[in-house]
């Protein structure tokens, strides 16, 4: 009964908290439809771009209908020099600029290989990616055109010249990400990251709250208190997951691959220590804004060290030693191969592991900090924290 009754003020301290509630589901609703936002068309399309034509020629005319017929980039503006076409860039008129080098069909001609010139807007990567992409399609179906016609003037028949006009050739099929989309490649991660950093932050603004006033957090054992809230946060975020990985899923064409026993025994650990990680930073800084102040900052390098953006053999050792101290790391890698790439339970079981050691250790922090906080008498903490 008294188990019962801690249960539903931790309830009442959560639900009654604006900060709390706000954080907890206006932060993971919000979330969940703000983030994907960019994405939404999965991959840009029709990025605006100039060209500078030097040449004049037939071929490279030729050249610039290829290089609009592509869906990644679209020509709009034409200049007659690089420095107007950069004016045209600085402007904001365009994301992109092509450069055709004058005597570019004479050294076609020649069998040299003339350089063809591009850039776009570096400050969003998946505009700079879209612009190259779509220019070195356009580009390299030209090269392999003029490659084909001159096999054809050696006399070779028109099936072998297509075999033959490259020694390599690039067959891609996408095993896990069939439209190549940056939702599905972004967004189930991230979404993992979120309901790690809100629960953080949801568990230590309500610890740094009670450093304001006395109440029934001081009248029970640290270990009671923690275990009663735990268990409240995970039910809470057991939610908000289901939230997550189920209508956000279907409402992005998200895959789901994984079954729910699964999803609900990798969420265990991943919560249980989210919730200590914040029990912890409550207890242990003096105001409640330097909550959400370390959470926010540690979410972009836990994100970049995750393994997914860029692959952990390309990240420093003492980075990956550092990021796998938090539960979102093992997490994200573990729910990606299980719910995105289809991998059993069993060869996820490191990650599994690795989780249940954190909450062991996050679990030992978050007590001996909380039985701390609960000995320094409240007046101390409002001068402490006035």
């Amino acid at each position: 009964m008294k188990a019962f009754e801690l249960v539903k003020k931790e309830l009442k301290a959560i639900f009654t908290n604006p900060v709390i509630t706000l954080t907890i589901f206006g932060g993971v609703i919000f979330y969940s439809f703000l983030y994907p936002l960019p994405y939404a068309e999965q991959i840009p399309r029709e990025q605006e771009i100039t060209v500078v034509n030097l040449d004049g020629s037939l071929t490279s005319h030729q050249l610039e209908r290829m290089v609009d017929a592509t869906p990644q980039v679209k020509i709009v503006k034409r200049a007659h020099s690089i420095r107007e076409a950069k004016a045209q860039f600085l402007q904001g008129d365009v994301r992109g600029i092509l450069l055709i080098p004058k005597h570019f069909y004479r050294d076609l001609l020649l069998d040299k290989s003339p350089t063809l010139s591009y850039s776009g807007d570096a400050s969003y990567f998946l505009v700079y990616g879209t612009i190259a992409e779509g220019l070195a399609k356009a580009s390299g179906t030209l090269a392999a055109k003029v490659k084909v016609t001159k096999l054809l003037m050696d006399g070779i028949p028109l099936d072998l010249a297509k075999e033959q006009y490259s020694q390599v050739k690039l067959n891609m099929k996408p095993t896990f990400n069939p439209t190549l989309g940056y939702v599905s490649y972004v967004v189930p991660a991230v979404f993992v990251l979120i309901l790690q950093q809100t629960l953080i932050m949801g568990a230590g603004l309500l610890g740094c709250t009670e450093k304001l006033i006395d109440g029934y957090w001081n009248k029970h054992s640290a270990l009671t208190i923690i275990t009663i809230r735990s268990l409240v946060f995970v039910a809470i975020y057991y939610l908000m997951a289901s939230y997550y990985f189920g209508f956000s899923f279907d409402f992005y064409g998200i895959n789901k691959l994984a079954s729910p026993l699964i999803i609900l025994a990798l969420l265990a650990p991943l919560l249980l220590c989210s919730t200590f990680i914040g029990i912890f930073l409550g207890a242990l800084l003096p105001r409640r804004e330097l909550v959400t102040f370390v959470v926010l900052i540690s979410s972009m390098p836990l994100i970049f060290s995750a393994g997914f953006i860029w692959p952990l053999e390309s990240l420093p050792l003492p980075m990956i030693w550092l990021s796998n101290l938090f539960p979102c790391t093992p997490a994200i890698q573990g729910f990606l191969a299980v719910n995105q790439m289809g991998a059993d339970f069993s060869q996820i079981m490191p990650q599994w592991q690795l989780l249940w050691l954190q909450v062991f250790v996050w679990g030992t922090l978050a007590y001996v900090t909380y039985r701390r906080a609960q000995r320094i008498p409240i007046r101390f903490q409002e001068t402490h924290t006035n």
